[in-house]
């Protein structure tokens, strides 16, 4: 799309649109126009609504009646149809070209906020935090409002979020063929599950090891790109993979630059 920013119509100045809201409340309230009623709704005095009206009928967009009577003609519902359009079009601009462009990241609120407010950021349990004020290190500007536990965007940040990677344990097991979840202690899985926040499986032996252990995983499926999201949230995990599958996962982790630990289930 072209860029409209200069042929924004009605906002190309403030008096044209003043003139297209005074004659959308008229086209509301015709044809007794309450001339106080739409001072209030647009923001200005009466009177500047007298000299609208008086400009809009030497136009040829209304028609004066008698003492406070307008109706909108032919002529002003196609200029209000035109420049409708054209506003349709700049907030369609602005919708895909200009605020697509703004990086905004969603966080948790930790208590309310409000659009427009500056604060801090902290990472905790893989989630980015908000909280109202600027004493942490990394600080944004929310462009949502929120309640304390809601989601909020936010932009504008400035600082780095002061937080450690996580890293992985790839605990490799046989296939079933050659064993699969009965060459693994299910104690053992359960006390590195204990040292780390979450435990994925990428396969069915996996699945059966974990729970053997009396667990249930946190992650089963699309493994392979949770695992290195999760790490680089700052979280440990603990990843049961085939050994026919583990090259592929510490390549990726590599790729990632997370830090991992490669154990051998059957020692």
């Amino acid at each position: 799309m072209s860029d409209p920013a200069g042929t924004a119509g009605v906002l190309e100045s403030k008096r044209t649109a003043t003139a297209y809201r005074i004659l959308v409340a008229v086209a509301q309230r015709q044809p007794a126009v309450n001339q106080r009623e739409i001072a209030e709704a647009v923001g200005v005095t009466a009177q500047a609504v007298s000299d609208y009206l008086g400009d809009l009928a030497e136009r040829g967009f209304v028609d004066k009646q008698g003492r406070g009577r307008y109706e909108i003609t032919k002529e002003g519902v196609d200029w209000l149809i035109s420049e409708t359009g054209t506003l349709r079009e700049f907030v369609e601009y602005v919708a895909t070209e200009v605020l697509e462009e703004v990086e905004v990241e969603t966080a948790l609120a930790t208590a309310d906020l409000a659009e427009g407010e500056r604060v801090s950021l902290s990472m905790r349990d893989g989630v980015l935090h908000a909280e109202p004020g600027t004493r942490g290190p990394a600080t944004a500007v929310t462009v949502t409002d929120a309640g304390a536990g809601e989601a909020v965007g936010v932009t504008n940040v400035e600082g780095v979020i002061d937080y450690d990677l996580g890293t992985v344990t790839v605990l490799a097991m046989p296939p079933v063929r050659e064993g699969g979840s009965t060459a693994v202690d299910g104690e053992v899985v359960a006390r590195l599950a204990a040292e780390h926040d979450l435990v994925a499986v990428d396969a069915p032996e996996g699945l059966a090891a974990v729970r053997e252990g009396g667990l249930e995983p946190d992650l089963r499926f699309g493994v392979a790109g949770a695992v290195p999201d999760a790490a680089t949230k700052g979280l440990d995990v603990l990843l049961l993979a085939t050994s026919k599958s583990v090259s592929t996962h510490t390549e990726t982790l590599r790729e990632a630059n997370i830090g991992y630990e490669l154990l051998d289930a059957r020692e």
